[in-house]
């Protein structure tokens, strides 16, 4: 499997454990954010990894600025985009359960690394419901 993940100067330290994380697993990176702490635009980072959710060239993606939430609201101005901004595990837990989540956004200055690894873990193990939750995410997009 693939993964997207994209970042701001807040949240470089994390994205790097994150990929360590990754790949000592087994799946393959797309890295679309900055590798410095030099201050940059985090939309130049979220546009390509949200791009590369919304073409199926990675299944899902992670994303990190300071609060998660310029992060969050950037990927999901995509069509077909669903990043859900999660700062306990019971909400990336439920993000994946009901609301089909493809981008996980994380807030790295609110969060501890152990914790962004560990949520890392939970929605990339957490699967769709379906179900009910399906007609409701269906209801998202737009288009």
């Amino acid at each position: 499997m693939t993964i997207a993940i994209g970042n701001d100067h807040a949240g470089t330290e994390y994205k790097f454990e994150i990929i360590k994380h990754l790949e000592k697993k087994g799946y393959s990176v797309l890295n679309f954010g900055t590798d410095t702490n030099e201050s940059m635009d985090y939309p130049d980072a979220i546009h390509p990894t949200a791009t590369a959710v919304e073409t199926r060239k990675a299944e899902l993606g992670i994303i990190l600025c300071g609060s998660g939430n310029g992060a969050q609201m950037t990927a999901n101005k995509h069509q077909g985009i669903r990043a859900a901004l999660c700062w306990n595990n019971e909400l990336v837990s439920l993000t994946r359960q009901h609301n089909n989540a493809n981008i996980l956004a994380i807030p790295a200055r609110f969060v501890s690394l152990q914790q962004a690894l560990g949520f890392v873990d939970i929605f990339l193990n957490t699967p769709f419901e379906g179900g009910r939750h399906e007609n409701r995410v269906n209801k998202i997009s737009c288009v």
